[in-house]
């Protein structure tokens, strides 16, 4: 809660920080080093957790998720960290969102063919959300 956030390149401040997220050129977790810019990386969220069927090559973003989510989610619902509330809901949020922007940053197309992830949060997407469900009494979208 009280972190300073940095934003640099220099190596000699990163070497001083206590995570280091999307630079740097390392992905080590017992460090605290989530890049995903090296020729040698290829994680997935299922090379990392074979419980998992994704084979999207992780960001940054879906680093810290892979390492982080369930123990976020876990805090914010009050939920066991391996209950199946906070199972299912990590699994549909990196299906529905931390998978897209993974495969954005990564530069894999949506589809050669059949698409490859679902891309649910486009801005059209975002600003439908917002709208009252078609059988919802109260249609009057000036309510907010």
């Amino acid at each position: 809660q009280d972190a300073e956030v940095v934003r640099t390149r220099d190596p000699q401040r990163l070497a001083q920080c206590e995570v280091v997220v999307d630079v740097g050129g390392e992905y080590d977790p017992e460090r605290h080093r989530y890049d995903h810019h090296q020729r040698s990386f290829t994680a997935s969220m299922r090379s990392l957790r074979p419980d998992k069927p994704w084979t999207t090559k992780l960001s940054s973003a879906g680093l810290v998720y892979c390492h982080f989510g369930s123990r976020i989610l876990a805090g914010l619902l009050g939920q066991p960290e391996d209950g199946p509330v906070v199972s299912a809901l990590y699994d549909k949020l990196y299906e529905n969102f931390v998978e897209e922007i993974d495969a954005i940053d990564n530069g894999i197309a949506q589809a050669e063919g059949e698409p490859r992830y679902a891309l649910t949060t486009t801005l059209s997407a975002r600003v439908g959300h917002l709208n009252p469900r078609w059988n919802d009494p109260d249609q009057d979208t000036e309510v907010g």
